[in-house]
Formats: C-alpha cells, sequence, structure tokens
C-alpha cells in the first residue's frame, strides 16, 4: 500500500469512557450502604416476631428475603457501567481510500418470518428496503429472508419488492434520506416546502411516493387474494403448483432475486443480494422453530457469500440508521477491540407507543440502565434482534486470544469437545485446505478406503475432516467455509453448484447426530434462544459491545395492548424458566475454565430466576388486603431503632434510583412505569410461566394461553384500548378487587372502634395503597374506553367482591373476640 496512513486513519475506530466518578462513586455507596441497612433490617425483622399473626409475620419476612435476592442479582451487575463511542469517519478513512477497492468487511442480513397473515407482508418489505439501501458498499451487503410458513404470499410480496427497489435504493443513496424504509419515511410530518431544499428533490420526492403507494397497492392485492387458499392450492405464474402449499411437508427452496448476477437499480448500478429462503420440512422432525430457521439461514449464507459477519432482525425492525452497520464495523473491525467481541448488540427502539408508555413497552430501563452496566463487565445481553454477529463465534469456536483449555477442563466446560479450537496447531486443517491438495482431499472426503493413500500429514487433515462433519454437518462446501476466518467463497465456486448445496444444507435431516442447536448456531431448548445462545458465547470466553448510535440504529414495533403485552412477557417469562430447568442453566452451567464472569454470571441468573419472583410478589400483594381485613399487622409496635432501619431502607431506595438515574439519563417517569409492569407482569405473566414451566417439565404438559381477536379503532393507539379477554387477567384483577375491599373494610372497622383504631390502620392502608398504585395501568387497561371493559371481566369482579365481602362481613373469623358478650354490648352500642 504506498503512502503512508492518515493521522486519522490510525486513531482508535471506538472509545469508552467511563461514568464520571462524581456521579458513580455516590452510586456505589448508596448500593453498599443499602445492602448493610438490609442486613439490620433482616436481623430486626427475624428476630422480632408478631406471634398474634405469626403466618403472616412469617410469609411476609419470606418475600422480603427473597425480593433482596433479587434486588442483589439485579444490582451488582450494573456495577461498572460505561458509555461508548464509535467513529464511522475513521473507519472511512481506514478502510475506504479513494481510488482502492472497499476493505469493509462484507455483512449477511437475517430477516426471519413465519405467517403473513399475522406479520404483514408489506412490514417484511419495508424491513427488506431499509437494508437494500443501507449505507454500506453494495457488494459487501446480501440479504436473507427466511419463510419459515412456506408462504407464496411471502414470495410473491419480495418479487415486488425485488422490483420496487431498484428505484427505492438509488433514490435514498443520490438524497442521503432517513430512515431507508418507505413506510416510516412517507409517514413523517416535514414541510419539505417550508425547508426551501431543492426543487429536483421534492419532485423526485413526490414522483417516489406516488411509485410507492402504487406498489402498495400490488403487495395489498397480494394479501387479499391470500385470504383464501384455493382448494387446489396455490399455483405459480408458469401453472406449476407452489411447492410449500403444505407448510408442514415440503422441499428447500431458494430464490435469489437481486445481486451481482441479477437486477440492477433504474441508474444502472449494482444493488445487493437478496435471496428468498425457505427450509425443507417433513413430518416426523423436530425443527427448533425460529432458533431451526436462523441456523438453515447460517447454513445458506456460508455456502453462497460466507460473509465474516452476520446483522439479524426481526421481520418488523428496520433500519432505521442507515450507518448502523458502520458503527458495529467501528468495533468489530478494530484491530484492539473486535478481536475478542462475539457481537455487537444495538438498544431496540419502538414506533407507534403512546407518549405514557402505559405498560412499559419501550423497556427503558433494560435498555438504558441494565445493559450499560453489563457493557462495563463481560457485555450486554444478545436480545434476539439488531445484533452483529462474529460468524467464528456462532460456529462454536472460542475467541482467539483465549488460552486453549486442557482436555480434563475441556470436557466440563461450555466448550464442545469436537468443536475445533481456533488456535492453529502445527497441522491445522484450515491450512492444510488452502494447499494445492484441496480439491483432491475434498474429494476423497467420503472414501476413507482410500486414506491409506495420503502421507502422515494429509492422514491427519482427512481425520481432522471427520470431527468437522460430526460437528457441522456433511457438506464439504460448507466445513470449508467455516474455516474462511475472513469470509467469502472460492472464486472457482460455481453459482449453480452452490445453490444445490445451499438447498441440501437446509434439509431437516442435516442436523442430525450435529452439534447445531447444541454447541453452534442459536441453541436449542428454550423460545428464548436468545438468551441461551448469547450465554454460550460468553461462557467460551467471548465478550459482547453494546452499541447505542444518537440516531437509533433499529425501530420496531411493539404490542401496545394489555392482552398482548401481557402474553409477550408470558413468552419471555416461559423461555427463563425452561432455561433455569435445562442444562444450560447458569447456576451451574459453564464453571469450566472461569471464562464467564462473576457478576455476568449474576446477570444471567437473574434472568432466569425472575419469574419466580411471582410467587412472593403475588403473596406480599395479597396480605395487606388480608391485614385490613383481619385487623392483624405483619409488623409489630415499631421502637426508634425500628422506626430508623425502615426509615434508612425507604431512603436508600430512593436515593438509589435517584442516582441511578443520573446516570443513565434514564427520566422517572420511565422508572416509574417500569416498577409498575414489574407488579403487573409479576402477578400475571410470570406466575403463569412458572406453573407451565413446572407442567412442562413434570408431566410434559404444554399449556398455551389463547387469546380471541378483536378489530382496533383506526384512531392513533386505538389499538391501546383493545381489551381481549385472557386467563392472565384474573390475578390482578383479583389483587386489585381484595385490595379495594381490603381499604374500605379497614376504614368501616376504624369508625366502629374509635380514635385509637386509626393510628394501626395508616400502615396497613399505605401498604394496600402501594399495590393499588402499582396496578393502576392494569385497571386502567383492564376498564379501556367507555363501555368496552368484557362483560366476563365485570361478572368475574363482581362475584369476587361479593365473595370477599361476605367474608369480612358475614362469617368474620380472623378478628379476634374480646368475648361474645364485649361484642354484643358493641354491636348494641352502634345501634345494630
Amino acid at each position: 500500500m504506498e503512502g503512508k496512513p492518515s493521522a486519522e486513519a490510525s486513531e482508535p475506530l471506538s472509545i469508552v469512557y467511563p461514568i464520571p466518578r462524581n456521579k458513580l462513586t455516590p452510586y456505589r455507596a448508596v448500593i453498599i450502604m443499602r445492602l448493610v441497612i438490609l442486613g439490620l433490617f433482616f436481623h430486626y425483622r427475624i428476630t422480632n416476631p408478631v406471634d398474634s399473626a405469626f403466618g403472616l409475620w412469617l410469609t411476609s419476612v419470606i418475600c422480603e428475603i427473597w425480593f433482596a435476592f433479587s434486588w442483589v442479582l439485579d444490582q451488582f451487575p450494573k456495577w461498572k457501567p460505561v458509555n461508548r463511542e464509535t467513529f464511522t469517519d475513521r473507519l472511512s478513512a481506514r478502510y475506504e481510500r479513494e481510488g482502492e477497492p472497499s476493505q469493509l468487511a462484507a455483512v449477511d442480513f437475517f430477516v426471519s418470518t413465519v405467517d403473513p397473515l399475522k406479520e404483514p407482508p408489506l412490514i417484511t418489505a419495508n424491513t427488506v428496503l431499509s437494508i437494500l439501501a443501507v449505507d454500506y458498499p453494495v457488494d459487501k451487503v446480501s440479504c436473507y429472508v427466511s419463510d419459515d410458513g412456506a408462504a407464496m404470499l411471502t414470495f410473491e410480496s419480495l418479487v415486488e419488492t425485488a422490483e420496487f427497489a431498484r428505484k427505492w435504493v438509488p433514490f435514498c443513496k443520490k438524497f442521503s434520506i432517513e430512515p431507508r424504509a418507505p413506510e416510516f419515511y412517507f409517514s413523517q410530518k416535514i414541510d419539505y416546502l417550508k425547508d426551501k431544499v431543492q426543487p429536483s428533490f421534492v419532485k423526485e420526492r413526490r414522483a417516489m411516493k406516488r411509485d410507492y403507494e402504487e406498489y402498495k397497492v400490488r403487495v395489498n392485492a397480494l394479501v387479499a387474494k391470500a385470504q383464501k387458499t384455493p382448494d387446489e392450492g396455490w399455483t405459480m405464474q408458469d401453472g406449476t403448483p407452489w411447492p410449500g402449499n403444505n407448510s408442514r411437508d415440503h422441499p428447500g427452496m431458494i430464490q435469489v432475486f437481486l445481486g451481482n448476477t441479477g437486477a440492477r437499480d433504474i441508474e444502472g448500478n449494482e444493488l445487493p443480494r437478496l435471496v428468498y429462503v425457505s427450509r425443507e420440512k417433513r413430518p416426523g422432525y423436530q425443527h427448533h422453530k425460529k432458533a431451526g430457521a436462523e441456523n438453515a439461514l447460517v447454513r445458506v449464507s456460508g455456502v453462497l457469500t460466507n460473509a465474516p459477519y452476520i446483522l439479524n432482525l426481526d421481520c418488523d425492525h428496520y433500519v432505521n440508521n442507515s450507518k448502523a452497520v458502520r458503527e458495529a464495523m467501528c468495533i468489530l473491525m478494530d484491530p484492539q477491540v473486535g478481536r475478542d467481541v462475539c457481537y455487537v448488540q444495538f438498544p431496540q427502539r419502538f414506533d407507534g407507543i403512546d407518549k405514557s408508555d402505559r405498560y412499559a413497552n419501550r423497556n427503558i430501563v433494560f435498555f438504558d440502565v441494565n445493559m450499560k452496566g453489563l457493557d462495563g463487565i463481560q457485555g450486554p445481553m444478545y436480545v434476539g434482534t439488531g445484533c452483529v454477529f462474529n460468524r467464528q463465534a456462532l460456529y462454536g469456536y472460542g475467541p482467539p486470544s483465549m488460552p486453549r483449555l486442557r482436555k480434563g477442563k475441556e470436557s466440563s466446560s461450555c466448550l464442545s469437545c469436537c468443536c475445533p479450537s481456533k488456535k492453529k496447531p502445527a497441522q491445522d486443517p484450515a491450512e492444510v485446505y488452502r494447499d494445492a491438495k484441496r480439491e483432491d482431499l475434498n474429494a476423497a472426503i467420503f472414501n476413507l478406503t482410500e486414506i491409506d493413500n495420503y502421507d502422515e500429514h494429509e492422514r491427519s487433515m482427512l481425520i481432522s475432516q471427520l470431527s468437522f462433519e460430526k460437528t457441522f454437518g456433511l457438506s464439504s462446501v460448507f466445513i470449508e467455509s467455516t474455516l474462511m476466518e475472513n469470509g467469502g467463497v472460492p472464486e472457482s465456486a460455481n453459482s449453480s453448484t452452490l445453490i444445490k448445496e445451499a438447498i441440501h444444507v437446509i434439509g431437516c435431516g442435516f442436523e442430525e447426530k450435529t452439534e447445531w442447536g447444541k454447541e453452534i448456531g442459536w441453541i436449542y431448548g428454550s423460545v428464548t434462544e436468545d438468551i441461551l445462545s448469547g450465554f454460550k458465547m460468553h461462557c467460551r470466553g467471548w465478550r459482547s459491545i453494546y452499541c447505542m448510535p444518537l440516531r437509533p440504529a433499529f425501530k420496531g414495533s411493539a404490542p401496545i395492548n394489555l392482552s398482548d403485552r401481557l402474553h409477550q412477557v408470558l413468552r419471555w417469562a416461559l423461555g427463563s424458566v425452561e432455561i433455569f430447568f435445562s442444562r444450560h442453566c447458569p447456576l451451574w452451567y459453564g464453571y469450566g475454565g472461569g471464562r464467564l464472569k462473576w457478576l455476568q454470571r449474576l446477570a444471567y441468573i437473574n434472568t432466569i430466576v425472575y419469574p419466580f419472583t411471582s410467587l412472593p410478589l403475588i403473596a406480599y400483594c395479597t396480605i395487606p388486603a388480608v391485614c385490613l381485613l383481619t385487623g392483624k399487622f405483619i409488623i409489630p409496635t415499631l421502637s426508634n431503632l425500628a422506626s430508623m432501619l425502615f426509615l434508612g431502607l425507604f431512603i436508600s431506595i430512593i436515593v438509589t434510583a435517584v442516582l441511578e438515574l443520573r446516570w443513565s439519563g434514564v427520566s422517572i417517569e420511565d422508572l416509574w412505569r417500569n416498577e409498575q409492569f414489574w407488579v403487573i407482569g409479576g402477578v400475571s405473566a410470570h406466575l403463569f410461566a412458572v406453573f407451565q414451566g413446572f407442567l412442562k417439565m413434570l408431566a410434559g404438559i404444554d399449556t398455551n394461553f389463547t387469546v380471541t381477536a378483536k378489530a382496533a379503532d383506526d384512531t392513533e393507539f386505538g389499538e391501546l384500548y383493545m381489551v381481549k379477554w385472557t386467563t392472565l387477567l384474573i390475578p390482578p384483577t383479583t389483587l386489585l378487587i381484595i385490595n379495594i375491599v381490603g381499604v374500605v373494610a379497614g376504614f368501616s372497622d376504624a369508625l366502629n372502634k374509635g380514635y385509637e383504631a386509626w393510628g394501626p390502620l395508616f400502615g396497613k392502608v399505605f401498604f394496600a395503597l402501594w399495590v393499588i398504585l402499582h396496578l393502576y395501568p392494569f385497571l386502567k387497561g383492564l376498564m379501556g374506553r367507555q363501555n368496552r371493559t368484557p362483560t366476563i371481566v365485570v361478572l368475574w369482579s363482581v362475584l369476587l367482591a361479593s365473595v370477599f365481602s361476605l367474608v369480612w362481613v358475614k362469617i368474620n373469623p380472623f378478628v379476634n373476640k374480646v368475648g361474645n358478650t364485649m361484642a354484643g354490648e358493641t354491636c348494641i352500642s352502634i345501634d345494630c
């Protein structure tokens, strides 16, 4: 390379700047102080039982101990939060020098979809268009769309999308528009005439908007046509039956739409490659849902393009920042930083959520507080979308700088004994593959009778090849691609041969007797395969990076009504419970080699035990109502020391929250919404996830909680007011009713007993109001708009209110009786 690199090109591509000490030191000090106060508090609670309400006291102490344990798991992984900044201009100066080919690494994008009637093709198409128009060299970008439902509607909509991309991509790059998903770009309320922009842009924008509206009409026509499947099944344009008419029994399908051999844009320029993939499905095979589809894409892309990096997106998460890939490359391509990085995770941001964010759909506290904390340890968790992977990490290799474990330790660690180490010995298969005998050796892979014809060096390679087959499957083309650390396909590769091999690697039986889903690729065994896959990589010694550019990299859609939000949380919690009962539980997995940092392990333990908090939480939310109905209380008469402990505990909780807000930049409203939904989700979705997990483990029963569909309003946020009856609504509804009844009963009882009863009442009412305030968004969502509450909810509420009122008024077995005579006199004195 001629000339010396510029000063800008030699500078680091990203920097880490820790939270300022004046913010972080007080935060840590308060955490330690709160831990000390908790110890003194529990000493007081345990040594001062309430004999008159021993059962309630014991229950409350057990719950409080669990809450303290949960707080430790959640708090200490945030001990060392960091901020990070990337420099895309330095990246360009280093890898995109004028007059030379771009040296940026190639990236394979994965987009997964299943049912086009539930995941509208137009939304998927916008995600695809935003990828094709990304600000990155076109020859370095390939977009793979996984259609796991084998729907002809998805295929036909991609045909239309590929055609529209020929106009859309050059328009985006010519005017540098953001975002590059047309639906969201054209929905922006911007007056371009007012900003005095170039008339040519306004004219072209109007023309492009007309083209997009016509494109939408064509796609929506396909959707309308697909609402009713013909009796004979779908037929393609050439008259042949659609191979995926039976979505559970069909061959593998691959179609390359765009790319270096496909159509070019309207200006004659090359477009990124767009590939449709539908893996083979046959009865009797386990397909592993989304994780299996992602692994099929790993193999297909490894054969066709083999980019060293993979970026996966859900079908409803579009590229909001066209430079997002460059942001990730500032970390992954930095020789000092990227060597041991398995993935770069971006935060999830969402469109279409009301300003108050009633059900904490944005998850701001998790993405802006917890993930920043993890970035200072071993890295953020993988959250399923918006993540750029190092392909070698997905193949189960350890980081290059990690020393190889001894044989004894390796078997007990998370590494697979049949996964080759990336530390290259003298006779490394990767080196042998690059010698002149490559073709001869490939031809002899399956012909073990000829093994004696090779010398010792070649025999070593061939034996090693057999272990590769047990790990990666019977595809010599794919195995060779796994050994190419910098990606790419052989120049001599024939495109038709590669397509044939790609069909082979997505066969339904390809993964049998291999390590797919066990040690390599997306890991099977949980509906939250993202957490599990990231955990396995961290156990191997990799670290991950959290990247938060000023303009959000990706944006998606979130369920904003109460019922759908609870079901989303139920799925996440169930995945965590499944991991808890699996061999990959962080409580006991991955200790060999000590590669997982202990604070990182605490964070992973927190992710798999948090659903179990629902059991003490629902008990603790019931206790205030029981105390009000029975006249008992869980705390004895407070001494001065006890009062100081309670006051200190409350103050430490508040100060911890305030200091956390100070260094993270999260608003107090977001923190409060997160706290509220922690209670709402805990007493509903998390509770059901725990029971469903136990049923699945003990009896093999897979229970599904279904939601009945109901049409949303056409107005903005109309879906927010939808109420779909679901079993998940029962526990929070019950808690609300009994606490409201308890408050009424408590005030009635105080009025009957006189002045001395008001003091103890306020303590009980405080806890009941704490429950009601936390469940208030649930109550508001339950009521919806006027006259929109489901009748069954009203009936359930009236029934529960009647039952608990009768228990308190008529049966009244809980209140201490001084004596029947005294009770009679009391009754006479108030003129019953």
